[in-house]
């Protein structure tokens, strides 16, 4: 174990990442916007999102008192729009039930919309430097790589006692860091040992897509409102969906209706707030 923390150390000292926006700060307002942002997302595709999110949004206060159509616009082209509501009511239980701090503590983290057990644990690492065990997807690329080498459907609770052995308790903020580089760098090099994972779910095609679908309104509705049909057209002809009748995508609208992004009156189509 003293050899494999060696060698991811040593791999984040001379290749880690080390002026990401995120990484320069201990600030855990801000390391809770990318925790969020990072969910299922790219790096690439965060780091200027992240910084535009920061300026406009700098608090706590700021973001839970943000309008959802400004919040959106600018949240588009990250993906999985939820997230955006989802740190906006996260925003707004800590202003109004822990005076805008954000809790050291995982439990109460996971209270909040859209935080699970290891966002909440990343948060706490990075943010207040506290020792927790969490694993996630490069966290897993590394110890299935090195330490199940031939195995298939690994299980997390078989990675757990080798995540908690190798942590680093009196620095988990580097640590973590450097285990999720060497996890990318792992991703990039061999075949990717997160696949071996019992956990692991193969994502489906995003073109075409209900997801594509709900990405392209919300980002439509961003400008003003639109009359339903001639939102469906131009939906229709600008992904070249199937959906000759616009069924599919009333649907999705009614769907987007009950999750409180959008309102449907008079037969106009607009964000919800």
């Amino acid at each position: 174990m003293k050899a494999f923390r060696k060698l991811v150390y040593e791999y984040y000292r001379t290749s880690g990442r080390h002026d990401l926006p995120w990484r320069l700060t201990t600030d855990p307002y801000a390391i809770l916007v990318s925790e969020i942002m990072l969910q299922q997302t790219q790096v690439g595709r965060i780091i200027p999102k992240y910084t535009a999110f920061i300026a406009r949004y700098p608090s706590v206060k700021a973001l839970a008192e943000s309008s959802t159509k400004e919040l959106l616009a600018l949240w588009s082209g990250i993906g999985y729009n939820r997230r955006a509501l989802w740190i906006k009511e996260a925003a707004q239980e800590l202003l109004e039930n822990f005076s805008s701090t954000v809790p050291d503590n995982p439990e109460l983290l996971m209270k909040l919309k859209g935080i699970g057990y290891a966002t909440a644990c990343a948060i706490v690492a990075y943010s207040y430097n506290i020792p927790v065990v969490f694993i996630e997807t490069n966290i897993r690329t590394v110890f299935i790589h090195h330490f199940f080498p031939e195995k298939e459907n690994v299980h997390d609770r078989e990675l757990i006692p080798l995540v908690e052995g190798a942590l680093d308790t009196m620095n988990p903020r580097t640590w973590y860091c450097a285990l999720m580089d060497y996890g990318v760098y792992l991703k990039k090099t061999y075949p990717n040992a997160s696949r071996r994972s019992r956990h692991y779910t193969r994502q489906s095609p995003f073109k075409g897509s209900d997801r594509q679908i709900r990405g392209w309104l919300l980002k439509r509705l961003s400008a003003g409102g639109i009359p339903v049909k001639e939102c469906i057209a131009e939906c229709t002809e600008s992904l070249a969906v199937s959906d000759s009748t616009g069924r599919r995508i009333r649907k999705i609208m009614e769907e987007l209706e009950k999750e409180g992004f959008i309102r449907l009156e008079n037969g106009i189509i607009d964000i919800d707030g």
